[in-house]
This record gives C-alpha cells, structure tokens and sequence, in this order.
C-alpha cells in the first residue's frame, strides 16, 4: 500500500461501477426527455473557459449512442459486472484510481484538443469559429471509451474468463480484448484528428495501467501484499553477508551484536565470531 493511498484510500468511493450506471441512465433519460440540456452538459473546453465550468462533471452524463433499449439495458449490466468483479479484485481505492485518472485525461485532453486547434488552425476552425466547433466536437467526449478501459482492464486481469458472445457462441475474454484492440486501433487510424484526441485521451489510463501493472493486474491487494512481503523476506534470508563464523556459520545477519575476527595462526582467511575466536581448532595445512 502506497502513502498515497493510506492517506486518501478512506475516501474511495464505493460500488463506483453503481454510481457510473445511474449517470448512465440519468443521460439516457435526458436525452430521450429534454434533449436540448445535452448541450450544456457535454465537456466543452471553450464553454469551460468562458465560465461554464460545471462542464467539468456533467459530461459524464453523456451516454453512449445506442438505439436499441434492450441493448442499453443488456449493456449496462454488462458493464456494472465488469467494474463490480474489478473492485472486488483491485479494491476499492485502485479501482477508483483507473477509473478517474481515465476522466481527468480525458478533461486534459480536451484543453490539449482546443490548444492544438489555436496552434495549427484547421479548415472547420477556419470555417466556423471556436464557439461552433468545440460545441460539435464536445459531443465526442461521452462516456463511450470509460466503458471500453473498463472491458479493456477487465480482459487484461482476467484473460482466461470464458463469455458467451450473442449468448450463444462461447469465447475467451483475452479474444474479444484483442478484437477490441484491433477495432479501436483501425478507428485510431481512419478518424479524424478530433476523434484521435478523444480516443488518445480516453484510453491514456489502460495504457498507463498496463505498463505499470501488468505484473500484478490478476491480483487482489491483500495478495499484492503478500507478494511483497514475501519478496523482502526472501531478499533479508537470501543476502549478501560480509562475516560468517567458519565453526557455528553464524553471520551479522543472525545478531546485531555478534562481533567477527580472523584467527592469526589460522592458514587460510578464516573468521569466527566472538564464542568460537578462542575456542576453535587452528587450521594448518
């Protein structure tokens, strides 16, 4: 366990996968009721700048595009048992951490989308100006790719999980990360520099998680702990020592307060500790 975490873990919030799914809904609802509120919501850097700042949390109400009410509700409970067995496994506090640090890059790179913008001015910002830009492309930063690091971090940690695919067809969970992968890298590729900001942004925390984790990602935080306890008690048996008594093969590490010596009239370099330096048999060859 980290300082970080012993110092802010307490205030991990619980069953996020929950708290997503409400959000989810609540923008479905919205978006279904009083579609022109969408607008207001969605993350959009220059509405930030010029004082709407609640943007900063709303745009997590933006839900994923879907048609099909069967498919929103089969799709969230699909993810709501993703994120659960996650939490379960990384714990509270770890999970939380992957799951905002997706946010926040995703709120950066929507200011590094609007700076780039400014720096190499494309033909829409030519066009249309900032205000009518960054109003459409604010609609591409929805919750979309938070659930695709949670299937993507799922697969990683569990990569062996049999899924039946259309509830027929079964298949290992490492497969579809693959297939995901391929899909979103050919999407990464053929988009436009906007969606390349989006999707960069979105999924910059699996890529961070994977390169730091992927050790450990299969393991709850007690058998991290474990692990690492395990570790330091292999190094402190296992060391290097300086001294070893060449009668009893006591070494410093046996007693801070064992004291060695070499015997003079001993051929070879032999060394005793304290109990033995004028009790042993003197070596001569």
């Amino acid at each position: 366990m980290s300082n970080f975490e012993k110092k802010f873990g307490k205030y991990a919030v619980k069953n996020l996968s929950m708290v997503l799914i409400i959000c989810y809904v609540l923008g479905y609802l919205i978006e279904m009721m009083m579609p022109w509120l969408l607008g207001y919501l969605t993350l959009n850097p220059y509405a930030i700048l010029h004082g709407q700042v609640w943007r900063l949390v709303t745009w997590v109400l933006i839900p994923p595009p879907t048609s099909n009410l069967l498919f929103t509700l089969i799709m969230l409970y699909f993810y709501y048992s993703l994120g659960t067995t996650l939490e379960r496994t990384w714990g509270t506090y770890r999970y939380n951490l992957y799951l905002f640090s997706g946010m926040l890059f995703t709120i950066v790179g929507s200011f590094l989308l609007m700076g780039y913008c400014y720096l190499f001015p494309t033909a829409d910002m030519v066009q249309y100006g900032p205000r009518a830009l960054f109003s459409t492309v604010a609609l591409l930063f929805s919750t979309y790719y938070v659930n695709m690091s949670i299937f993507l971090a799922f697969a990683a940690t569990f990569p062996e999980t049999q899924v039946f695919l259309m509830f027929i067809i079964p298949i290992k969970v490492k497969v579809l990360g693959v297939i995901y992968g391929i899909l979103l890298l050919v999407e990464f590729i053929q988009g436009n520099i906007y969606s390349r900001f989006v999707m960069a942004a979105s999924l910059l925390n699996f890529i961070v998680f994977w390169m730091t984790s992927r050790s450990h990602i299969h393991m709850s935080p007690k058998q991290v702990k474990r692990r690492q306890e395990f570790k330091r008690e292999v190094k402190r048996n296992t060391g290097a020592t300086k001294h070893k008594c060449a009668v009893c093969g006591r070494t410093e590490a046996d007693g801070p307060d064992l004291e060695f010596r070499y015997c003079s009239k001993c051929e070879g370099n032999y060394e005793y500790c304290q109990d033995h330096l004028f009790t042993h048999q003197h070596v001569k060859y």
